[in-house]
């Protein structure tokens, strides 16, 4: 696991085909206001009899919250301590969000929530350096660019040994990370070994931001890395496929391995890198279509030989692209069987920067499959082993380049 990556995120809300104004919105609220004033009537319950003619999702339903009042009433009368209300009221949203019995919806406290904001951009504030376990020990996978580990000299093979005086060997690469995140103008010391020998070094912790998309080329392929869908990932993916283009490739391999997922929106414009027009992904709610998301109609790889690499990890928006792609034949999956999560959140803001993540429909490939629990089956398996970790070998990318 990376310390700049993030645990899967499921895909936000697609942008609607129809938009309502402010002004349309603004004036739905005034009158809304003026008539409930008139009829005596809360406004919330007129609202949720007008909102849907807009197109805007409320509901004016009520929740039997007695034994909630009575419960807290108990505990403030005979709780043997101080308590947080604000604490309270989070953990009540969450017990309510959890009951739902969904995984994928859920609540989150304001400091939470900025997290998963962060941790979507890929903004983090740590040393910027990818984390791996390798051999059964924490190890440096890379080092970004003109970031604080490769200022302080951090080098790709290094073994994390303590972080601030704390033994971390045999440790879980996120655990590792955890210890290594911290405030912007913090500082973190961390004793590596490299090549038997063990080195310490005193570290400063930045805001650091580790684009979504990398890529390269070598030998007439093009290599495209991407770590996640984000508000850049479509312009980073263009730009790389231009250069592709520009370069004359013979082929191209999208890597979407240990990719989590992102925006639903990033994932229909990467898809349309390759798709002319086509459609993409198909939403339904409760066994009805409620979208339908096509392919722009400028695909600059389109006809290009494109080999796509996922694992367990390719989940959501990953998986949609290499469904979308697949399903088309625009593509050959190498790799294994992605995470199966075929569901679509959205993301809504509440009170004091808090979040509610909901499931609001399934999603399904071009050819009509859900994938949830299943995943996608790659055209061509293999598998990494921890041999091959250990020793920097990657068979899934050599198969991928094999078949150019």
């Amino acid at each position: 696991m990376a310390e700049l990556s993030r645990e899967d995120e499921p895909a936000k809300q697609h942008k609607k085909n129809k938009q309502v104004s402010q002004n349309t919105v603004s004036l739905l609220l005034l009158l809304t206001a003026v008539v409930a004033f008139v009829a005596g009537t809360r406004s919330d319950q007129i609202y949720a009899v007008v909102a849907p003619v807009f197109g805007i999702k409320t509901s004016s339903g009520t929740l039997d919250t007695n034994v909630l009042q009575q419960t807290y009433r108990q505990l403030v009368a005979n709780y043997d301590g101080e308590l947080d209300t604000g604490a309270l009221t989070d953990g009540a949203a969450r017990g309510m969000v959890a009951a739902a019995g969904d995984k994928y919806t859920v609540f989150m406290d304001a400091k939470e929530a900025e997290q998963f904001n962060k941790d979507l951009s890929g903004e983090v504030s740590g040393i910027g350096s990818e984390i791996g376990v390798r051999s059964g020990q924490p190890t440096v996978l890379r080092v970004l660019a003109d970031s604080p580990a490769e200022k302080s000299g951090v080098k790709v093979g290094d073994v994390f040994v303590a972080v601030n005086g704390e033994s971390v060997v045999g440790k879980d690469a996120s655990d590792v990370a955890t210890k290594v995140r911290g405030e912007v103008g913090s500082s973190v010391k961390i004793e590596f070994s490299r090549g038997g020998q063990n080195v310490t070094h005193t570290i400063t912790r930045e805001k650091v931001n580790d684009p979504s998309v990398r890529w390269s080329i070598a030998n007439g392929v093009g290599v495209m890395i991407m770590s996640r869908f984000d508000d850049d990932t479509a312009n980073l993916a263009r730009q790389a496929a231009q250069e592709f283009t520009t370069a004359g490739v013979k082929g191209v391999v999208l890597d979407l391995r240990g990719n989590g997922g992102g925006y639903l929106e990033a994932a229909r414009q990467v898809a349309g890198i390759w798709l002319n027009n086509k459609v993409v992904v198909t939403e339904k709610t409760n066994g009805k279509v409620t979208a339908t998301e096509q392919s722009d109609d400028t695909p600059l790889l389109e006809g290009i030989k494109t080999v796509v690499l996922v694992d367990g990890a390719s989940a959501s928006a990953s998986e949609i692209v290499a469904g979308a792609l697949q399903d088309h034949k625009a593509a050959t999956l190498v790799g294994e069987k992605t995470f199966g999560k075929g569901t679509v959140q959205k993301v809504i803001n509440l009170s004091d920067g808090r979040l509610l993540k909901v499931t609001i429909a399934r999603w399904y490939t071009p050819n009509g499959k859900n994938i949830t629990k299943e995943g996608i089956a790659p055209d061509k398996t293999v598998e990494i082993t921890s041999g091959d970790s250990d020793a920097g070998r990657d068979p899934q990318l050599e198969a991928a380049l094999g078949l150019f």
